[in-house]
């Protein structure tokens, strides 16, 4: 979303790609080129922002049709103002957040190692949920759970960049064909549609809350910063593939935007006209295919419900991929050993580092244990408080990043990108303080 401009060829900050990898920079932007987005997409919505936006279309019909869209353009200036800085400055975000302070380093290990334990047990049992009810007497849920997490442990570390992209573009076809199918099945009113996207407010308690909380759940997680590493892992690595990326970048959140506006018209049309409520969080979906085969019959349940899979599976090896190549990157530059660019990344080291494997572990095995023995009370609290926090951490050093003379002054913040960073920051921060607010602290202690 930026308004800077620049050539279409690289400037004093292009980094030569390594050997093997194919850099050179397109004369144009073009289709064939799309992939990043497409991971980013598939990784950042998963089971729990259908069921919010689900959820939203049955409470209050298409009124908030308008939050859904607002929320896809906030992360698509996010995600471009990750992937700007990768391709302008030839290094890598942590590399950026580094030089702002030893604070920032902090906050990420604390966030990784506490996220990535609460984060792999959920990610493994969303993505169980599906297969149990599609094969209900095979296995129970916890079995289904681990056998996600293998399964994507080991597809993730003997695959590099180019195969998980395929697969997460093949199950995001799926993903599309399911939404767009169950969009078009519940016969959606146009008409309310169109009218759902003027900026209204529900005549509810909450309502403003509720109306940034769909906002800044439309596909928002650590996957937006990671956006700038697959970006790299693509062999992107200069300002020559800066219009390609926006492209690719654009491409991601419309696609996002069709799953969310697809989910809403379900909940606007099949619950809220019904006057049907569903449980929030992964179980919803659940809930949801019960409801298609008692309308629709057991064929559309069972589609559903792959389709459901596909949500949550591509979010699994998604952040399994995507957030242990940032921790790779973030041993290599505190060890200093490696050199923290673009081009390190696109060689495909970083995903044959053992901390790239490490952090892959983590994410698998240790939430085992969370699976069957339940989540920690105050763990999770400090997981809820710190999930919060990271999107303001983003938005807030991306404008400062962006800002300053780290970026080269023709890829610099405009008065556009200014803007959306700003509003994602503040948007962020409101949703954090409320998230802080909400937990129950004096249990806490």
């Amino acid at each position: 979303m930026a308004d800077t401009t620049g050539p279409p060829t690289g400037n004093s900050t292009h980094t030569e790609a390594p050997s093997g990898i194919d850099n050179a920079s397109p004369r144009k932007s073009s289709w064939k080129y799309i992939g990043p987005g497409i991971v980013v997409a598939a990784t950042g919505v998963g089971a729990g922002d259908l069921v919010a936006t689900l959820i939203a279309g049955s409470n209050f019909g298409y009124t908030l049709l308008w939050a859904a869209v607002v929320g896809c353009l906030v992360k698509i200036s996010l995600a471009e103002a990750a992937g700007r800085w990768h391709l302008s400055t030839g290094r890598t975000l942590f590399d950026g957040w580094a030089s702002l302070g030893r604070w920032t380093t902090w906050f990420f290990v604390v966030y990784v190692i506490v996220w990535g334990f609460v984060y792999g047990a959920a990610a493994m049992s969303s993505s169980a949920l599906p297969l149990q009810a599609l094969f209900p007497d095979v296995m129970d849920l916890e079995a289904w759970a681990v056998a996600c997490g293998l399964v994507g442990l080991v597809f993730v570390w003997f695959n590099k960049y180019a195969v998980f992209e395929k697969v997460m573009t093949v199950l995001v076809g799926v993903m599309f064909v399911v939404t767009v199918y169950l969009a078009v099945r519940v016969t959606p009113h146009l008409g309310d549609a169109f009218a759902g996207l003027l900026p209204v407010l529900p005549d509810e308690k909450d309502s403003v809350l509720n109306t940034l909380g769909l906002i800044g759940g439309v596909g928002g997680t650590i996957t937006l910063a990671a956006y700038g590493y697959w970006v790299n892992a693509k062999g992107w690595t200069n300002t020559g593939w800066m219009k390609v990326m926006r492209l690719d970048n654009r491409v991601a959140y419309v696609t996002t935007g069709v799953f969310v506006v697809a989910m809403l018209f379900v909940g606007a049309e099949l619950l809220h006209s019904a006057n049907v409520a569903i449980a929030s969080g992964d179980k919803g979906l659940v809930q949801l295919s019960d409801i298609l085969e008692a309308k629709y019959g057991t064929a559309t349940a069972k589609f559903f419900l792959i389709g459901f899979f596909a949500t949550s599976f591509t979010s699994l090896i998604g952040v399994w991929h995507g957030v242990s190549l940032m921790f790779a990157d973030f041993v290599a530059r505190y060890r200093g050993r490696g050199d923290a660019s673009g081009a390190e990344v696109a060689s495909g080291e970083r995903e044959r580092s053992w901390p790239f494997r490490a952090y892959l572990l983590w994410l698998t095995f240790p939430p085992i244990v969370l699976l069957f023995q339940g989540q920690p009370f105050r763990l999770i609290i400090l997981y809820g408080v710190l999930g919060a926090a990271f999107l303001p951490f983003l938005a807030g050093t991306l404008l400062w990043l962006l800002n300053s003379s780290r970026t080269p002054g023709e890829w610099r913040n405009g008065p556009l990108s200014n803007a959306m960073l700003a509003l994602a920051g503040l948007l962020f921060l409101v949703l954090c303080v409320k998230q802080i607010w909400d937990q129950p602290w004096s249990e806490f202690f």
